[in-house]
Formats: structure tokens, C-alpha cells, sequence
């Protein structure tokens, strides 16, 4: 959906609240329009923020996914369609999008605000991805897992099962990035105990790239 001029003007000086609801998964959620992209947040993370969602942005740019072979592209935590659009309208990559969404809330605004932007195709599901990796049949080039409850991985992703599951559903040299929390200590313990013994063991080649507060595990 596009924004009249001058609330896209007006969003460089402040966020303006579009939609809040509650619901069973995100007990506050809001979506917001701030220098000009629409931005999902909760109290405690941001979960979309177009061009803006620096994790995914920064660890693009790093792995120079412009060069990469990319066409099927599997988004896990979909939001507001972040990587998609920035993949799109950034990095300029064509591909088939599959989005999974387990938020209805979430997924009718990213339906109602962001998708019509998009060039394109968009297949989103609104789904369990725990449910969608374990059946799903699909294989593709890039999985991008960005789960998060405010600012917690729900426990059913960390699992050796889920994580063998993303590793089925990728092609032959096929990236999957699995976003991190580092930014606080308990978060960087956290996530050096999941690398070193959960990720790395399901992909032995398995590297992570620092992007600010997050880490972005990387299968190889």
C-alpha cells in the first residue's frame, strides 16, 4: 500500500502508528511507517523494517549474495516480507518467495501493505514452521530462519530435528542463515552453546557473521 506524500515526509521525523493489535503470539504488536518503510515491532525487537532490518542487510552485503545463484528462497518468521523486499529492491534478485507466517495478524499486513510493492512471485503460508519444515517437499536455494517471540527463539527451533529439516529442505550449495541474538550476555552464551553444539553439528562447515547485535549463522 502506498503512503501519501506527506506521511511518507512526516515519517522521517516520526514513526506513525498504523495498526496495534493483540494476539495469541505477540501480545502487543505494532506496525508502524518510519523514514518511509513500514516497521513491525514488539516492546522488545523489531521484526521487519524494509531496506532497513540491518542484520539481514549487512550479512547480504557480506556474503555478496548479487553474485550468488539464488532463485528459490524460503523466509521462516516472514514478518513483513524484510528480506524478500530488500532482496528485490537492493540486491536485485528475481526469485520465487515462500514466506511462512504463523502471526494471521502479521500476515494480513504484510498482504495489505507490502506484497503490492513487490515484483516478484510471493507464496506465503500462514503456518507453524516447525509444521511446514517437517512436511514441506520443497527444496531451495536460500532458507532464511528468523523465528522470534519478542526476543526469544521459541525452544522448537533450536533442535537438532528442526535444524536437520532446513538442511533436507536445501538444494546442492544451498545457504541457510539462521538469525541470532548477541546483544546481551546471556543472548552471546546462548548462542555460542547452539553453534558449537547444535548448528555446527548438523553442518560441520557452519561459520556466523557479526552484524551488530545479531549473529547470522551461516551453513558453510
Amino acid at each position: 500500500m502506498k503512503q501519501p506524500s506527506w506521511k511518507v515526509w512526516l515519517s522521517y521525523f516520526m514513526e506513525l502508528v498504523l495498526e496495534r493489535d493483540a494476539t495469541d503470539l505477540n501480545p502487543d504488536l505494532q506496525l508502524g511507517f518510519k523514514k518511509g518503510r513500514y516497521c513491525l515491532s514488539t516492546p522488545n525487537a523489531i521484526y521487519s523494517y524494509g531496506d532497513l532490518y540491518d542484520n539481514f542487510y549487512n550479512a547480504f552485503q557480506q556474503i555478496r549474495i548479487k553474485d550468488l545463484h539464488v532463485n528459490e528462497v524460503l523466509v521462516l518468521g516472514f514478518g513483513l516480507g524484510s528480506v524478500p523486499y530488500m532482496l528485490e529492491k537492493s540486491f536485485q534478485k528475481a526469485c520465487n518467495y515462500t514466506g511462512v507466517e504463523a502471526d494471521e495478524t502479521i500476515a494480513y499486513w504484510a498482504s495489505r501493505y507490502v506484497l503490492d510493492e513487490m515484483g516478484s512471485p510471493v507464496q506465503l503460508h500462514i503456518s507453524d514452521a516447525e509444521i511446514f519444515a517437517e512436511t514441506c517437499q520443497q527444496s531451495f536455494d536460500l532458507i532464511t530462519m528468523d523465528i522470534f517471540i519478542d526476543n526469544e527463539i521459541p525452544h522448537q527451533f533450536e533442535s537438532i530435528v528442526f535444524l536437520e529439516n532446513l538442511k533436507r529442505m536445501l538444494n546442492k550449495d544451498g545457504i541457510v542463515m539462521y538469525n541470532r541474538l548477541v546483544l546481551k550476555e546471556t543472548d552471546r552464551r546462548n548462542t555460542i552453546d547452539f553453534f558449537d553444539h547444535k548448528f555446527k553439528s548438523t553442518f560441520p562447515d557452519a561459520r556466523y557473521l557479526e552484524v551488530g547485535g545479531n549473529w547470522i549463522l551461516l551453513n558453510h
